[in-house]
């Protein structure tokens, strides 16, 4: 099982926050962002609960298990 996310989505539903200004306020790089959209990097429990809070949202609306691995 791999993870899909939609933060990508929940950025431009946001005020289309850049991934450089969502890097800054969760204290992370831009590159970081980018890996986290695109599937090649899994944040940390403590990341992904950063990432929820700052959209006020729960973890589970960003982040899904898939079926298939990526």
């Amino acid at each position: 099982m791999g993870i899909k996310n939609k933060l990508r989505k929940k950025r431009f539903e946001n005020g289309e926050i850049t991934q450089d200004d969502l890097a800054r306020e969760l204290q992370v790089s831009r590159q970081t962002i980018n890996a986290i959209e695109n599937g090649k990097f899994n944040p940390s429990i403590k990341l992904a609960l950063k990432i929820a809070k700052f959209f006020n949202c729960r973890v589970e609306d960003i982040f899904q298990l898939s079926e298939e691995e990526n």
